[in-house]
């Protein structure tokens, strides 16, 4: 059964850190939906407007903006033990 919270992600496809975070949420089942600001003009801006930055992974969950790949911050917001 898949848990979904909201999670979205901007992420570039040579990213690691992105990989990193999004088979993270595969094995955890959380279910997220992707945005590739490399491909998605109007989803960079976006990023760009939210952050300040251009740097990826970005993940949202609910209101809570994180910057990079927090597992410890993840697994918090997620309930995830």
């Amino acid at each position: 059964m898949k848990i979904s919270n909201g999670v979205k992600i901007y992420s570039t496809p040579t990213c690691s850190y992105c990989h990193i975070a999004k088979d993270w949420f595969k094995e955890n089942n959380i279910e997220y939906e992707e945005f590739d600001v490399s491909m998605d003009e109007e989803k960079r801006s976006e990023l760009v407007e939210k952050t300040g930055q251009m740097a990826v992974p970005v993940i949202e969950i609910g209101d809570e903006t994180i910057i990079g790949f927090d597992k410890n911050r993840l697994s918090e917001l997620l309930g995830i033990k």
